[in-house]
């Protein structure tokens, strides 16, 4: 099928106008103006206290005052903060589990609510958000009582179970955005080639949702790792994560061991964010 040579010309016609129009208002725009000196204050607002946190990691004293540069409590950090590591191993154990959790049951959900009609749809689909509307507190009271009920005692199971329900709802908003965008005659061409319904869902539709998939895991990840008030609800007494156990750290004076841990999770955190946005763009250009 041959393709018509007036829409390309068009088509390249429209793109080359669009340039020179985005090129036409940068040559116009003023060196200064409200919106960037906004811009300015709101990047110095974000990543100052990063800059602080990062400087006073390397300060050979415990105050907030610069003194000397040093590596004095990266070695602390790693020789002897057992109960900090403790409490990191415990967020990664619960991150990854309830963030697969989630990913799972909301990937699923999203794709039954996209593709199935029944009664009672659009409640189920408003309930499915509470756990992300209503505030920490009553979320972790909630779930407080529920086990209570239930006679779980508190610890890594509670919490992997509270922090699964109220990271559901961010996979599925996520993945139910792609679906939307879906190509639906790629199902029926799979029927045609005589796929069933597993073979579809799993070689079809897993495939061209995955993006959403990735960035649903990677945002439970992100909320699991930092959430503090469900957790400290849920938790017990005889188990920590970071988060808790930075806040009961702070309390007593902000120890620099955590300025060094903060500033590696800093780290890690934009190498991740680096490799995902560059797996995902691959991802997306060979589908």
């Amino acid at each position: 099928m041959t393709q018509n040579p007036f829409a390309v010309f068009k088509h390249k016609k429209h793109g080359e106008s669009t340039r020179h129009a985005k090129r036409d208002w940068k040559k116009r725009a003023k060196p200064f103006s409200f919106s960037k000196l906004v811009l300015v204050l709101s990047v110095i607002f974000f990543f100052l206290p990063l800059v602080v946190v990062v400087i006073l990691s390397f300060n050979a004293s415990k105050g907030s005052t610069f003194t000397e540069f040093s590596f004095k409590w990266y070695g602390e950090l790693f020789t002897g903060s057992a109960k900090l590591w403790k409490a990191l191993w415990n967020s990664v154990i619960v991150a990854l589990i309830s963030s697969a959790l989630a990913t799972v049951l909301g990937s699923l959900a999203s794709i039954g609510m996209g593709w199935y009609k029944f009664k009672g749809k659009s409640y189920i689909q408003v309930l499915s958000f509470l756990p992300m509307i209503l505030p920490e507190v009553i979320m972790g009271v909630s779930m407080l009582i529920f086990f209570s009920l239930l006679k779980i005692q508190p610890g890594l199971f509670t919490i992997i179970v509270a922090h699964t329900t109220f990271c559901l709802p961010f996979v599925y908003l996520m993945v139910s955005a792609r679906i939307d965008e879906f190509d639906y005659s790629i199902i029926e061409a799979s029927h045609d080639l005589g796929a069933n319904e597993i073979q579809t869902l799993f070689k079809v539709i897993i495939p061209a949702i995955m993006p959403g998939v990735l960035s649903g895991f990677m945002m439970s990840i992100t909320m699991s790792f930092d959430d503090y008030v469900i957790t400290k609800l849920v938790s017990g007494s005889g188990v920590e994560t970071l988060p808790i156990y930075i806040y009961n750290s702070v309390r007593h004076g902000v120890s620099p061991v955590i300025n060094c841990i903060s500033f590696i999770m800093i780290i890690f955190t934009v190498v991740m964010t680096l490799c995902l946005r560059k797996s995902l763009k691959s991802f997306a250009a060979a589908k």
